[in-house]
This record gives C-alpha cells, structure tokens and sequence, in this order.
C-alpha cells in the first residue's frame, strides 16, 4: 500500500499547453494516448474533442488503469499492456486515429511512491517496474547480473564514462545482495568520482537500471514505425522523452521520414524539439523533456 493518500498522487503533465498547441485537438476527433500515465495530458484533449468512445488509453501500470477508470465510466477504451502490444493489437483491429500521443517518462507517482523504487529520495524496494506482473525488477538485476552486463547498462543507458561504469559495477557486486534503494544510491555515492551539486551521483545509473528492467529503448524503437499505420490522414501525433537516448530514436526516426520527399509519410510539426526547460519552466520534472510532433499525409 502507498503511504501517499490518493489527493496527493499528482501528476503534473509535461508540456500540456505546447502539447495542445501543436496537436491542435479539434471537437469529435479520435484520441490515443499509448503512455496516457494518470491522465494529465488525456483529459485535456478529451475535454475538448469531447469524443470519449473513439479513444484508447494505453499503460502498463495497474495503479494507472485503476486511476483512469473514470474516463473509461465516460466511453473510453482502456489497455492495460505496453504500448507496443497495444499498437500492434490496434492496427490488427483496424484502428486509426486523430491525435496519438507518447509521453515516455516516469510519472510523477511513480517517483512519488517509494514502494514502486524509482526514486531513492525516500528508500524503497529495488523494484522499478513499470508493469507489476513483470517477473524481473532491478533487485534481480543488481544482484544477478555480472561485473560486465552492469557495466555495459550504466554505460549504455545512464551514458556514464566507461571507467566510472565499472567503479560502479564493481561496488554493486561486491556489496550484494543489495535490497533497498538508499542502500544502492549510498553505495553508488560513497564510489563515485568527480565533483558533484545537485544531480546526486546514482542518478544515472538508477536511469539506467530502470531502462533496462522495463526494456524502454527497445520499446521505443519497435513503436515508431507502427505510428503511420494507426493515424488518420492528417493525423497528429506528438512524443516527449526525457533524455537523450530516448531523443536520439524520434529524431532519427522522424528525419528519416521527412528525408524521404515525395514518398513521406508523416511531415514535421517541430523543425526543432520543443524543450521543457524553456516552453514549461514552473514544472520541474519538465526540465529535461523535448516534444517533438508529425502530421501524417
């Protein structure tokens, strides 16, 4: 059980006015949210396109489904799967859509909730998963997995230089079993080379932990050439990452489809992302994020 009441479960979406300006949401288009989180970004769109029973909501986190049940008494289709599955289940099925949107960062909640190990603000279990039905955590991992694979994770996923990677690692299996968060972020801060202010020294790694256990790049990747096939023509679709791997993908992705004149699928929104840092200063867990959007032909 959370020790956080249900009111104080706030997730302050990211980006929301960009997001509406750039989608431009239109009354009885069709919406899907494959990352639709705790609704932040939902119900403002299903407000305006006031069209409840032609949109899906996507998440694999249970405490997110059972907190979109709302919207889902009003028409909406809700998926409890990864938005990979749900994008190939939909296109099986046919469906197309106005305005698709993928926020790909953790929600505030999930980082709220200490039980959930996403943050170690407040020490929890090592767990991390975004879907709960998923048999591996990041307990398994920091303790299974070898000098070599952690090394590579913290270099791959949380881009720290090699050496440090392996400091890391290398304290990670002595000191096993390790179990709590604070015992993993001290571990990793009592290692840790170099100056430091306020990015506390484990945060890349926990990034990087947590892109492993959820498999998020590979999720990312396997989602991108799906979005023509489930957009309308004309249709919309927008995507906020949090950091530069994640970046990396969508950029490439939507260049190669630009790149490709006459025989383009989807046309720029964006010439240049749209930076949290500077489009949603007074959200802090914006600092980091970058939209980037397309219009299908």
């Amino acid at each position: 059980m959370s020790t956080i009441p249900p009111q104080k479960l706030i997730h302050v979406p990211v980006l929301l006015e960009s997001t509406l300006e750039l989608l431009k949401p239109q009354p009885r288009e069709s919406y899907l949210d494959l990352t639709a989180g705790y609704g932040g970004h939902a119900k403002r769109i299903l407000d305006i396109t006031g069209n409840y029973a032609e949109s899906v909501l996507v998440d694999r986190d249970d405490y997110a489904i059972k907190r979109l049940e709302p919207l889902s008494d009003k028409g909406v289709r809700l998926l409890h799967t990864d938005f990979v599955t749900a994008a190939k289940q939909l296109i099986k099925e046919g469906q197309t859509f106005n305005i698709i949107l993928v926020d790909l960062g953790v929600s505030s909640p999930q980082l709220d909730q200490f039980e959930r190990g996403f943050s170690f603000t407040n020490s929890g279990p090592l767990d991390m998963r975004m879907d709960r039905n998923q048999v591996t955590n990041a307990e398994t991992l920091v303790n299974t997995a070898s000098v070599t694979e952690l090394t590579r994770i913290i270099t791959q996923y949380g881009e720290e230089p090699i050496g440090l990677a392996k400091t890391i690692a290398n304290a990670i299996v002595v000191n096993r079993p390790l179990s709590k968060t604070g015992e993993l972020a001290d571990l990793i801060k009592q290692v840790y080379r170099g100056k430091w202010k306020k990015i506390h020294p484990a945060t890349r790694t926990f990034q990087a932990i947590r892109i492993a256990v959820n498999d998020e790049l590979r999720q990312v990747e396997d989602l991108l050439p799906l979005l023509p096939d489930l957009l309308k023509p004309g249709g919309r679709v927008g995507i906020i990452s949090f950091h530069s791997l994640e970046d990396r993908l969508v950029k490439r992705y939507f260049k190669d489809q630009f790149d490709d004149g006459l025989e383009a699928v989807l046309l720029p929104l964006t010439k240049k992302p749209i930076a949290g840092s500077i489009y949603d200063v007074h959200n802090p867990r914006a600092r980091s994020s970058k939209l980037r959007a397309a219009v299908k032909k």
